[in-house]
Parts: structure tokens; sequence; C-alpha cells
């Protein structure tokens, strides 16, 4: 069986605490499930493959959404504790995972609700620290960073797959930013995760090894740009967000329409996009 417990994430300040809320909203909002298995679920396999989890590590998969990486890395035998901010993605997952039970997999999965800024685990807990598409979306880059390498074992690693900025999900969050709210002070914008330099950054000296590679997601769920539009501000909550707020001003919401639909008309080839993403593993030393 699998196992989950939840908990109130840790936060530091009244103002972060209200900003982790309404990033869990953001995310339980729409129809996150649908996308990951529409669209995006295959990446967490590709980064379980290029770390080549192993059976018997301990893995920790952070902001985990609804197990895309953690449940290919239970499959291979590990013993994996997924998490994330927003308990409604990690249910569904178990959900699944417990129904499913792929090869066993469920019994060596724990989902458990925490804040990627604050993990509930101690120094060196795991072998392996995954996140796929998901750590990026932190607000503050560098405390994340931080946790990541602090809960990974010397010699272990650290995997981390995030859209880059040059990509069209980067371009997608670069395209709705006019149409946005401004983001809270002190947040670093997600795709800055998708530089190499900016990973290197944040995870200093204390990695070695680190690998970085610019790959491509196959994408051939649209057939036009509206459709893309359309299946975005239904289910994806950042683009759910923008929407709202735009609410009561039909003008710039038609806007906002007309300029998704633009976007991802100029991505399609003979019905294909392909969305780059930077796939990152390093050694915590």
């Amino acid at each position: 069986m699998t196992s989950t417990s939840t908990s109130a994430p840790p936060t530091s300040t009244p103002e972060d605490r209200a900003l982790k809320a309404r990033h869990a909203a953001l995310w339980a909002s729409g129809d996150y499930p649908a996308v990951a298995d529409q669209v995006v679920g295959g990446l967490g396999g590709v980064l379980v493959d290029t770390v080549d989890v192993r059976p018997g590590q301990q893995v920790l998969d952070v902001a985990a959404g609804t197990g895309t990486a953690a449940v290919p890395a239970a499959r291979r035998g590990a013993v994996v504790t997924a998490t994330d901010l927003t308990p409604e993605l990690l249910e569904v997952g178990r959900a699944r995972a417990a129904g499913e039970d792929p090869d066993g997999a469920g019994g060596r999965l724990t989902w458990r609700t925490a804040d990627a800024e604050a993990l509930p685990f101690g120094e060196a807990a795991f072998d392996v620290v995954l996140s796929c598409i998901g750590v990026m979306f932190a607000p503050h880059h560098q405390q994340a960073a931080d946790e990541l390498v602090r809960v990974c074992r010397p010699g272990g690693t650290l995997g981390l797959l995030s859209w880059t900025p040059e990509g069209f999900i980067g371009q997608l969050f670069a395209t709705m930013k006019p149409f946005a709210p401004p983001p809270p002070p002190g947040a670093s914008p997600a795709p800055l995760w998708g530089r190499a330099d900016h990973v290197r950054a944040l995870l200093g000296e204390r990695v070695t090894d680190l690998v970085a590679r610019q790959q491509r997601l196959r994408v051939d769920r649209f057939a036009d740009g509206a459709e893309f539009r359309d299946f975005m501000k239904a289910r994806y909550g950042p683009t759910l967000a923008v929407y709202r707020a735009l609410a009561g001003d039909p003008d710039r919401t038609e806007a906002l329409d007309a300029a998704l639909a633009a976007l991802a008309d100029g991505a399609l080839h003979d019905g294909v996009m392909e969305w780059e993403y930077l796939l990152v593993t390093a050694r915590r030393v």
C-alpha cells in the first residue's frame, strides 16, 4: 500500500505563509493531472532514466505533483518519497499508484505535503534528490536549491529538469507576463532554472560532476494554437491565474487569447511542437 501524510507547509513569516498558500491553490486549480497525463508526464521517466535510479536507493522527488518522476523511480525498485506543496496533486498520484500498483511500486512510495524551500527531512537523508518541472516554481530559488543539496547525502545524485527561458514554455510565461499581476517581492522567474549558469550558481561548490543537457519534449496533442490556448486556460494553474486577474477586462482577455494562440501557432510544425527543457545532473560533494 502507499502511504500519505500531510502537514502545514513550514514557513518563516506571515507573508511567506500567504504566498505559499497562493502557490498551493494555483496548482490545485484547473486540472494539472490532465496536463501531466496528456502532455508532460513522460518527462519524469526521462529524468529517472538519466539519473539511473537503482533498486533500494532512498529517493526524494521534490515538487512531485502527481508523481511523474516518483512512480518511475519506484518501478525501478527505489524507496521513494514524493513531496509537493499542493496536497490535491499528491492525492491524485497516491490514488493512482495504489490502484494500479505498477510492478508493486505503490508499496515503495510515500506521499507527503512539504514546502520545497523548507523540506521536513534531516541532513543527507536521501541517495537521490529529483525534481521534474517542479522546484523551478518555488519563488525563492536559492532557498530551494539549498534544501535540495542539504537533504542529499555526500556522493548522492541531484537530478533536475526545468523549462528553459528560450523554449516554448519559457515563451509562454513571457507572453503572459504583461497581462499578469506583478510577482511578489523577492520571487525569481521560474524559467531561470532552465539556464545552466543559474543552476551552477545556485548549487555552487557543494556539487561536482555537473552535467547540463538541453533536450526537447515532442508534443503532438494540439491541432492549432486555439486548441492549445483553450486547453491551458482551462487546466494549467499559471494560465488560469492570469485569466482570473483579467476578469472584467474583455479587451485584455481578448488580447491574451490572441497572443497565446499566435504563440502556439508559431511553434506548431506539421502538428508537432517541441518544448525545450534543461536536464541537470550533479553529485553532492
